[in-house]
């Protein structure tokens, strides 16, 4: 089979190509996967993912209704093509809170920035459709809303500018160094691993990089041509952060309470401690971020190595408590803090 795709991949795009993809093998009995993947511009790798998809869609979840769809590597076919026929099931019958939440979420999609036209023109219709057989149950949708919170606006950027292949500026937050940096970036895919992230070429680091959508303060679709460098798209299978052999390694031992980082953070090894904890070596191409980590922690954890990572966390801790007793002694003085509340809390070791 063809290697993996390297080109910019939506969901709105495959979805349309798999509906398309329907009505070609109903006329094609037994098609060669070659020849179908070559008349949708795709690889077979792409086409045999979405032959993968297909057999969990249908009229309804019944026995029989699903399309039952399959391939054994040349050629494909499909068994039960009548499933889509007039009589294969009955009519889609839609209770009242159903009806109302799917007009109100089509009518929340409808108003995205960044939509396409004919997109939003083809959602209304089909909203339309919707209303006029719901009859009384769309009288509550009417009077309900939707207002979609700022990743919404910056999802329906992305996607439009993966799809129109134009070049995107952000204004993006960083956690890991607390500051908000301007980029301009080639995006290449949307993913979605507990956030929503965009994939992209950053011309700023001249290298790939993910960027999470509620990070992002604020963007423009810029009239530059996006042109990313061809790239293996990742398996995200396993995860977003796959660290590489090459990356920095760290060693960081935690106490009973802070095992789950183990969890939670790929890692080479985990090796037990006599105190019921773990001494954990990961590696991470941004050793800084695990700044954060040893914060959240506290008593739980320390980073062991590299050293001048160590320091740094000790520091930042540090400073974060000074801030802290600051805050403490204006609250229960009312006035600013002697530096006696800061020595005892640092005596007591915290």
């Amino acid at each position: 089979m063809a290697g993996k795709p390297v080109r910019p991949v939506n969901a709105i795009d495959q979805t349309r190509r798999m509906l398309s993809l329907v009505t070609y093998l109903r006329e094609r009995p037994g098609a060669r996967v070659e020849d179908v993947a070559r008349a949708f511009g795709i690889t077979e790798d792409e086409l045999v993912s979405d032959l993968d998809v297909l057999p969990m869609c249908g009229t309804s979840f019944r026995g029989g209704d699903l399309l039952d769809i399959d391939t054994d590597g040349e050629r494909i076919w499909w068994h039960n093509p009548a499933a889509l026929g007039a009589d294969a099931a009955e009519p889609l019958r839609l209770a009242a809170d159903e009806a109302t939440a799917l007009l109100v979420a089509a009518r929340a999609v409808a108003t995205l920035p960044g939509l396409r036209e004919s997109d939003r023109q083809a959602l209304l219709r089909a909203t339309a459709k919707v209303e006029t057989s719901a009859g009384e149950a769309a009288g509550a949708s009417s009077r309900l809303s939707v207002t979609f919170e700022s990743e919404g606006g910056v999802f329906a950027d992305v996607d439009r500018a993966i799809s129109e292949r134009r070049r995107l500026w952000i204004r993006y937050y960083s956690p890991a160094r607390d500051e908000v940096t301007e980029r301009e970036i080639d995006p290449i895919r949307l993913v979605s691993v507990g956030h929503t992230y965009v994939e992209a070429w950053c011309r700023r680091s001249e290298a790939r990089r993910t960027f999470r959508l509620d990070r992002v303060a604020e963007i423009r679709i810029l009239d530059e041509p996006s042109a990313p460098p061809e790239v293996e798209l990742r398996d995200l299978s396993e995860g977003l952060v796959q660290p590489a052999a090459e990356d920095p390694e760290v060693v960081v031992e935690v106490g009973p309470g802070g095992r789950w980082v183990a969890e939670y953070y790929p890692h080479d090894s985990a090796e037990e401690l006599a105190d019921g904890g773990l001494r954990i070596t990961l590696r991470t191409p941004d050793p800084a971020s695990l700044r954060r980590l040893a914060l959240r922690l506290g008593r739980d954890g320390r980073i062991v190595s590299p050293p001048e990572l160590a320091d740094s966390a000790r520091r930042a801790a540090r400073e974060a408590l000074a801030a802290y007793d600051g805050i403490e002694a204006v609250g229960a003085h009312g006035g600013p803090d002697d530096g006696r509340n800061g020595h005892d809390r640092q005596e007591r070791g915290l």
